[in-house]
C-alpha cells in the first residue's frame, strides 16, 4: 500500500507562521541552501504555510532542510513522500522512518506540545 502526504508542507508549517516558532519573515531569514545560496522569499515560504500550490526543487528542499535545523535527506524524504509517496516498508527505517517520526511529533498531543515548548525556549535563548 502507498502512503502519501503532504509531508514538506507539514513540517514547514509545524515551525513556522503565527505563534509558531518563526515568522515567516525569520525563516525566509534564515532558510538558504548552502551549497547554492539559494534562499525561498517571505512570500515563497507563506504559499508553502497556506496550503498554496509551488514547487518543489533539490534547491527548496535544501534551503528548508537549513532553514528547519533538519538533516537534508529527511527534509528530501518529505518532498519524496508529499510528490511520490512510500511503500509502507519503506517508511521503517532510514530517513523516510525518521521524517514519519518528526512529523507525528508535530501533531498535538502532550508530547508535541513539549516538544514545541522545547523549541521555543531554545530559540529565545539563541535570540
Amino acid at each position: 500500500m502507498l502512503e502519501q502526504r503532504d509531508a514538506l508542507t507539514e513540517l514547514v508549517k509545524s515551525q513556522v507562521g503565527e505563534g509558531k516558532r518563526w515568522s515567516t519573515r525569520e525563516f525566509a531569514a534564515r532558510a538558504e541552501d548552502p551549497e547554492t545560496g539559494y534562499a525561498p522569499g517571505k512570500s515563497l515560504i507563506a504559499k508553502i504555510i497556506n496550503d498554496q500550490g509551488y514547487n518543489i526543487t533539490a534547491q527548496l528542499v535544501s534551503a528548508l532542510a537549513a532553514g528547519l535545523g533538519l538533516p537534508r535527506p529527511v527534509v528530501g524524504a518529505a518532498a519524496h513522500l508529499q510528490l511520490i509517496g512510500y511503500t509502507e516498508e519503506e517508511l521503517t527505517e532510514g530517513a523516510p522512518a525518521t521524517l514519519i517520526r518528526t512529523l507525528d511529533a508535530g501533531g498535538d498531543t502532550p508530547k508535541a506540545r513539549a516538544v514545541a515548548e522545547r523549541w521555543q525556549a531554545e530559540a529565545q535563548t539563541e535570540a
